[in-house]
């Protein structure tokens, strides 16, 4: 294969890649019950005039499945972190002791579950969207090369190869979406 067609199969694997590592990151952000300090991720603070996220302002801890609980570095802090929590409108209410902010995490209702496990197949069927788009892109690339003197057999072969790939990371998305809806219809 020439180094044009080894430079877009690379390409290809990499954005392809990118879009699994995107939707691992957008399934951390899907709470599945159990209590993480993933969940409180797009929480930010304003620290001294800029937004800063929780986890550089407080030490963020999970004392049981229920439980998130932050002790911040400044006491001064603590009714500032406790509304952005509160800002952040992603479920929580949180308490404050006077020196640490515990939140509570409900317990998901069914209906929840099966809100959040259709959130988790849209984000699945995104990045298939974004993986097939990669595809789409390289094999366009691949006729360019073709149109410009590469041989019709490795433009082929290189074809085949991006397919083989793109059905590698769709069945990827495939399986983390399974794992996903079995931990959060989980009870």
């Amino acid at each position: 294969m020439t180094e044009e067609i080894e430079f877009i199969l690379d390409s290809t694997e990499e954005s392809m890649n990118g879009s699994i590592a995107h939707l691992e990151k957008e399934f951390l952000n899907i709470r599945a019950g159990k209590a993480s300090p993933a969940m409180l991720g797009s929480v930010f603070v304003d620290y001294y005039g800029s937004a800063t996220p929780l986890s550089q302002v407080s030490k963020i801890s999970v004392p049981d499945a229920r439980t998130i609980t932050l002790q911040p570095f400044e006491k001064n802090m603590l009714s500032v972190i406790e509304k952005a929590i509160m800002v952040a409108n992603i479920g929580f209410n949180p308490m404050n002791n006077g020196d640490v902010i515990i939140i509570s995490v409900p317990p998901l209702t069914e209906e929840r579950r099966k809100d959040l496990a259709k959130q988790a197949k849209s984000e699945a069927e995104d990045a298939k969207i974004g993986v097939r788009n990669v595809r789409k892109d390289s094999n366009t690339d691949i006729k360019k090369l073709e149109k410009e003197g590469t041989s019709e057999d490795v433009c082929k072969s290189a074809e085949e190869e991006v397919q083989n790939l793109t059905n590698t990371y769709i069945k990827k998305i495939d399986e983390l979406l399974a794992a996903k809806e079995a931990e959060i219809m989980k009870v």
